[in-house]
This record gives C-alpha cells, structure tokens and sequence, in this order.
C-alpha cells in the first residue's frame, strides 16, 4: 500500500473527496476567484481561532457605494481562502463526486411553501440576479451542485438547512456551495447587480452564546477578529453594515458540536437574523433541536449517498487506463451493489480512505473477503486502521517522510486519546501545556533562569566587594528569582485564553499618543526640577533618555500589553490606576489575528512575546542603567542593566510565554510519551497529509471516526 499525495494541496474534509457537477465548474472557479487570505486557516477560523495583519488598499466600485469595495474585497478574500483550503482537502482534484441532495423528510423544518413563500404572496429575500425564485415545483426532485446553488440564491426565506449523516459530506458540499455562490457573485459585472449578491463567509459556531450576543453583533465580532479588512478604526462598524444590510451570508457550520440547550438558543437567535443563512449539522442533532426550536422559514434538504456508479468511476479516474485486476474486481463488485463493500463505499470517508490507503498494485480485492470483513463498519475499521500508515510511507519522486509512521500513530493516538478524554474535537496548542505534569518543567525553567539571569548579578557582587558574603547573598536571591519566574511558567498549565494582541494591538494611535504625552511630561519635569533641588544634575537629555521606559510602560498599560509589565519593579507603578483597561481586556478574543495557521499562530506568539519581553527588560535597563552609570561609575551601569534586561526578559517574555510553554511540554511529552521534539511542526505536516485540519489556530482530525477510532486503539486491551 502507498501513502497519500503529501503535497500540500491535498487535504480531506468531513471525510474526503469532493463534490461537483462538472470540471467546467471547477476550473470556472479557478478563473473567477482571485484574491487573498491571510489564513490558510484560514482568514478563516472556525473554533477557537486566528490570522496575519494584511492591508488592502481598496477603491470602492461605486462612490455613491461606500461599501462596496470592502465587500468586493471581502469576496477577493474568501475566494482565495477557500480555494486554498479547498484544495488542501481533495474538493477539487482529481474529478470530485458529485452531490446529489433531497429535501429532508425528516423532522427539522416547517413546510417546504414556508421557506418557498409561495403561500404568503411575498419574499424576505429576493431572487439574485440571474436567478428565478426556488419553488415547490423546482425543489421536488432535488439535484446537484448547481440545483442547490439555485435554491440558495432563490429562496424566498434566505434560511437553508444542511443536513445528512455521520461522513456524509456535508462541509464539503457547503465549501463547494460557497465557492460557487462566489462564482455567481463575480458574474455580475454591474455594480448595482454585485451588490445585490452577498458574499458568502463561512464561520463555526463554536464560541458563540447567544444570551450575551445577538446574531448580527457575533458575526462582527468574529469577521473583525478574522478578517484584517474590518480592522482599524471603523472595521467593526463597517462589518455589521454589511450584515444588516444582507450583503454578507453566512454558512454556519459545527450546530451538531454544540451542547443541545445552546443548539436551541442559538436556531432562535438567527431566525430574525437580517442575512441569508445556511446552517450545516447532522441529521440527528437537527431533528432533537428542531423538537424544541426549529429556525424558522428554513427549507431543510439532505445530502444524499454516493452512487455505486459515482464511487466506482471516482476510484478508477485515479487508477492507470488499464487498472489492476484487483481493482477490476473491485469496481465490478461495487457496480453490482451487493454485499458489505457497497454499503461502505455509499460514504466519502471511506472512498477516501481506500483511495489513500491502496495503491494502483495494492491487494484492493481483500475487502470483497467477507469472512475477514463482515459488516461495512469492519471495512470502514480496517481503512482507518491503516491510514496513518498510508500516510508516512515512503512514495518514490517524493521526499522522505520527517517522521517514521510508528512515531506517526503513537503521537496521533496519544492526542486522540487526550481529547477523547476532554470530550472535545478542538486541539488548542495552547492548552497542550496542561496535558503532563508541570513539575519537570517548573525545575528545568528554575535551573536556567537563575543561572543565566542571575550570573551577571552574582559577578558584579564579586567584582564590587571581593566579599564572600554579598557573592552568596546574590547567589540566593538569584535562585529566588528563578523560583519567582518558575511559578509564572508553571501557571500557564491552566487552560488560558489565546490572547489576540499584535503589534498594532497594543501600538495603537491612542496608546502611543498616551505613551509620548507621559514621557514629555515627566521628563520634562525633571529637566525643569532637578536643577532647583541640585547644583551636580545631570544634563537634560539623560532625563529624557531615562524616562523614555515611562512612556513605553504607558503605552503597554494603556492598551493590550498591560500584563506585560504587570509585577515588573518600577514600570509596573501606576498600573492599578488601570482597573478600567484591564477589565476591558479581562475577556482577550480568542482569534489571533495575526496568522494563518495554527504553527503560524504558534510563531507570532513566540515572536511577538519574546521582543515585547525583551523590550521591557530595555526599558527597565535604560530606566536605572544611565542614572547609576553617571552618578557612581559606566560598569556599575551597564551591568544593572543587563541584569535588569535578563531579569524583566525572563518573566514577561518566557515566563508568561503560551509559545514557549507549548515547546517546553512538547520537549517533556517527547520523554515521557514518545511524541516529536517539534511537536508543532508535526502537527502541520500531519495536516499536509490529510490526518488533521485546521480550523483557525485550532487543529481537528479529518474526521470524528478517525479520532474515535486512534483513542479506542490506543486504550490498554
């Protein structure tokens, strides 16, 4: 058996391939879509998510339509987001299966002329241009890809219910139904028409309490944190105007993953919701929220099962025009609909599956054992069994696998096993510091910060008094300050919220504005002062150099960066004046804006934490070094602020570091479980091999079965 494609283009979701009506589609959407995503997440997160600050200079495409270029970029951005992720899991190459849907039968809308709003003589939504009216008669049979385009944009009530079975390709019907809305939107060449078309986001539900927030204001707050084109003054505001006016749709995805009293709360909250709306779930967790809620005017259909023919022609499009006879037999068995296999392979998840896991000469003909294979959830086992195999072996022309597919599935089993265990599908990097125990770290960070941050404390004692006893009294106050920085660290092993604050977060106008009007004052008070109390002060311009720290802690306490220098001796005075700030703060989003994946994310938060830290351990050098340095002698000085540097470095920058938490328990996971080293980079390649996705920072297996399936193997028989 050979692995799957691991270029990074592959990828699965929901299950695995894709759906389309045709190729024409798919290269129409190639054409069409352009632009740029600042997250491979994705400029998309769905979960607990993240991104890149990416500016666009936009010129709106009509000067009466102040909003019409923020929306026609917003179109540029999703496309390229989703064409990207779309590749990345198999929706579009090879020749994708086709979606085939029926209006639900079951229990989870109201009457189909309720949603048609042919009864009622009028429409919430009208039809987008090009597009006639969704009725009884145009929905009855169902259809495809394009059918189900033409019920979105048609539908009278603008509200479409998504459902189907476990792996039946639900997202990836709805990625594909978002791709072509984007086509149709890029169709309009008008203005006047474009803007008659919304753009189509797809976001999670995940993180949303609608007691706290009403519809429309969540979905401003989640495209202002994972979009940079609603940041900066007026972000916010501009994306709620886009959704009240309807210009943006959104396609909701993961109500299934929501606790039932939430699903209810939430179908409630979006029924007056003033936008178009396709909400994504499984079929059974639709019905039982549909018994106490259901979204009104919704017209509910049903992702229907691969056709043997549809499964068989996909399998064989990959296959070389004269295909093994294993494969023949196959096919040929699939094609004549009896038996286990063809149970099984009536799900994109297992296509997928045997696609990756069994090569052009492989024994594909196994699975027609019935004996070895009884039911089609022992051929679904088997597949899954075998896929992170697949996946790490080696593939000729292609690169050796980083990491062996034993150290593969151990690590993937145990992370299985893990969030099994904390009943979520969502693996937070950052809480992965909470998954051993913090103790081996806690001595580790104790040993080097008193070392490294405490020698040039230690040898300045020496050098100062030749005297044993201040050696001895630094030596012990180093060893407390590493303790003290070694408690900080240690506390990151509680699950904490993934800070959004960047650069120009916590720089902001407004902050710096605050930062340079302290240190004018203060330094200029002390030119102004300190010559009328002193005959011997020193110049002026060292009065502004050494209260520079002043302002730089103002900025940082003004604005995001306000726990930087919390605790921290001398900049941190003043800073309980700033109740109002930090109780602003006490809730910090859990998007990063700053990255596009959850690696990147990973990056900026070691990158960004790092330099403040280091940063404010200038400031603190520079705020005692040049006083000390001209009042008693330049060693003294600068070896104060070194220590001061490594010191305040230390415990704002590595202590308080979720990044460096994060590397330091992937270290003590190594040890203890067998994991990477780099665990972080083993999670993306992972991904680029079609086990994980990601959503946001956050990453998910491809798929539930495949999470349930590498816990229960990696439980002790």
């Amino acid at each position: 058996m050979t692995d799957p494609d691991p270029d990074p283009n592959a990828g699965g979701v929901e299950s695995g391939p894709g759906y389309s009506d045709s190729d024409d589609r798919v290269s129409r959407r190639r054409d069409s879509v352009s632009g740029n995503a600042f997250h491979g997440p994705t400029a998309f997160q769905v979960g607990d998510h993240n991104t890149q600050h990416i500016h666009h200079h936009i010129a709106p495409a009509d000067p009466e339509d102040a909003l019409g270029g923020t929306a026609d970029e917003l179109a540029r951005v999703v496309g390229a987001q989703w064409q990207e992720e779309a590749g990345l899991r198999r929706l579009l190459e090879p020749a994708p299966l086709p979606v085939r849907w029926r209006v639900s039968e079951r229990k989870v809308a109201g009457r189909v002329v309720g949603a048609t709003g042919e009864e009622a003589g009028r429409a919430r939504f009208g039809p987008l241009p090009g597009l006639g009216p969704a009725t009884r008669d145009r929905i009855r049979d169902g259809g495809g890809l394009s059918e189900l385009h033409a019920v979105y944009g048609g539908l009278a009530s603008g509200r479409l219910l998504l459902v189907g079975a476990p792996a039946a390709g639900k997202t990836a019907a709805g990625v594909l139904l978002l791709l072509d809305a984007l086509v149709h939107r890029a169709a309009r060449a008008a203005p006047a028409d474009r803007a008659r078309v919304p753009v189509p986001v797809l976001l999670s539900l995940d993180g949303w309490d609608p007691g706290e927030d009403s519809a429309v204001d969540w979905a401003a707050d989640r495209l202002t944190r994972e979009y940079t084109l609603f940041h900066g003054r007026g972000g916010r505001a501009h994306a709620r105007q886009l959704l009240e006016q309807g210009r943006i749709s959104l396609f909701l995805d993961g109500l299934d993953e929501v606790t039932g009293r939430l699903r209810g709360a939430m179908v409630g909250a979006l029924e007056t919701a003033p936008f178009r709306l396709v909400l994504v779930s499984r079929a059974r967790e639709a019905v039982l929220t549909a018994k106490k809620t259901r979204l009104g005017g919704a017209l509910a259909v049903e992702i229907q099962p691969v056709r043997a023919a549809d499964a068989a022609g996909y399998l064989l499009n990959r296959l070389p025009s004269a295909p093994s006879p294993a494969w023949e037999e196959l096919t040929g068995r699939l094609l004549a609909g009896a038996g286990p296999l063809a149970t099984a392979l009536t799900s994109p998840l297992s296509i997928a599956l045997l696609r990756d896991v069994y090569g052009d000469d492989d024994p594909v003909d196994e699975l027609l054992d019935t004996t070895r294979f009884p039911t089609p959830a022992a051929i679904e086992n088997h597949l899954l069994d075998h896929a992170v195999v697949a996946a790490y072996a080696q593939r000729p022309g292609h690169p050796r696998p980083r990491y062996s597919a034993r150290t593969a599935e151990r690590t993937l089993r145990f992370i299985a096993a893990r969030l099994t265990q904390e009943g979520t599908r969502d693996l937070r990097w950052w809480h992965i510091p909470g998954w051993t125990g913090h103790r081996p770290r806690m001595i580790a960070v104790w040993i080097v910060s008193a070392v490294v941050c405490g020698s040039p404390g230690v040898i300045l004692a020496w050098i100062l008094t030749t005297n044993l006893l201040p050696t001895v009294s630094g030596t012990l106050a180093a060893m407390a300050g590493g303790y003290g920085i070694a408690r900080r660290a240690a506390a990151l092993s509680v699950p904490q919220p993934l800070s959004s604050a960047g650069w120009r977060d916590i720089f902001t106008r407004e902050t710096v504005l605050a930062g340079v009007r302290q240190w004018m004052f203060v330094g200029t008070g002390l030119c102004l002062g300190i010559p009328l109390v002193s005959d011997d002060a020193p110049p002026f311009w060292l009065w502004y150099l050494v209260t520079l720290p002043i302002g730089f802690s103002e900025v940082l306490v003004t604005g995001r960066g306000y726990d930087i220098v919390s605790r921290i001796p001398f900049l941190s005075a003043g800073v309980g004046h700033y109740d109002k700030v930090r109780e602003d703060y006490a809730r910090p989003p859990v998007v990063d804006t700053r990255s596009v994946s959850p690696r990147d994310v990973w990056r900026h938060h070691i990158g960004l934490r790092l330099c403040l830290g280091l940063l404010t351990g200038c400031a603190l050098g520079l705020y005692i070094g040049p006083i000390l340095a001209w009042t008693l002698f330049p060693l003294l000085g600068a070896m104060v602020a070194v220590t001061a540097l490594l010191w305040t470095g230390a415990a704002s920058g590595l202590a308080t570091n979720l990044a460096v938490a994060t590397a330091l328990t992937a270290v003590q996971l190594h040890y203890e479980e067998g994991t990477p080293v780099r665990l972080m980079h083993f999670l993306e390649d992972a991904r680029r091999r079609n086990l994980l996705r990601a959503t946001g920072p956050v990453y998910q297996f491809r798929h539930t079965r495949l999470q349930e399936r590498l816990a229960a193997r990696s439980m002790p028989e």
